[in-house]
């Protein structure tokens, strides 16, 4: 999978010397996705996330003739999000508790931001496996890491018993680590998946 990349990066850095848009778009279906979900976790305003993205991708083209390899357009795509989030934060007059921790975040450290880059691509690929699991557990899983609800608030929504809902989250969290770890996920990257599994 990693030589399948490096071949494919090479292949699309030679089109991207050669100003073709295709690699543009190659580079957007690769990246974006995860740079959305990074954004929109500093945020917490998907459309406004959307909007950063592409107008980082914009810059990106502007710009193209200042990058030599996949890993430096990446870098930039990254770096350029993190910027526009903490210009919006600090225009935004009035910041809800995670945007100020965020904020926070962002003026702290550049390794802060470096998690939020490996979360947001191992989360990219870990969305497709939650898809992938049983329906019970899927629901389960999703009310607890997507919508932030409480144990007892979703046994009385299913009409299950909390147990139950405690036993489908954690096989659906083994499950998922199961799979993971089956594509080859690195320790770094473990380390941050269970850092936000476990962290619920």
């Amino acid at each position: 999978m990693e030589m399948t990349n490096a071949l494919d990066d090479r292949y699309w850095m030679e089109e991207w010397t050669k100003a073709n848009e295709k690699a543009l778009s190659h580079f957007f279906k690769r990246y974006a996705k995860s740079l959305v979900f990074f954004t929109n976790r500093l945020l917490n305003d998907r459309q406004e996330a959307e909007d950063i993205v592409s107008g980082c991708f914009a810059k990106l083209w502007e710009r193209r003739n200042s990058f030599q390899t996949a890993e430096n357009i990446k870098a930039f795509l990254y770096l350029s999000c993190r910027n526009a989030c903490l210009n919006r934060l600090r225009h935004l007059k009035v910041r809800t508790m995670a945007q100020q921790e965020y904020y926070d975040q962002l003026l702290d450290s550049k390794e802060n931001v470096l998690l939020q880059m490996v979360k947001a691509e191992i989360l990219e690929e870990l969305n497709r496996e939650i898809e992938l699991l049983p329906e019970n557990y899927r629901q389960v899983f999703k009310l607890i890491y997507f919508n932030q609800e409480k144990t007892d608030q979703i046994a009385a929504r299913l009409g299950l018993s909390v147990q139950t809902v405690r036993n489908y989250k954690t096989r659906a969290v083994e499950l998922l680590k199961t799979a993971m770890l089956k594509k080859g996920l690195s320790a770094t990257g473990l380390l941050a998946l269970m850092y936000y599994l476990d962290g619920q």
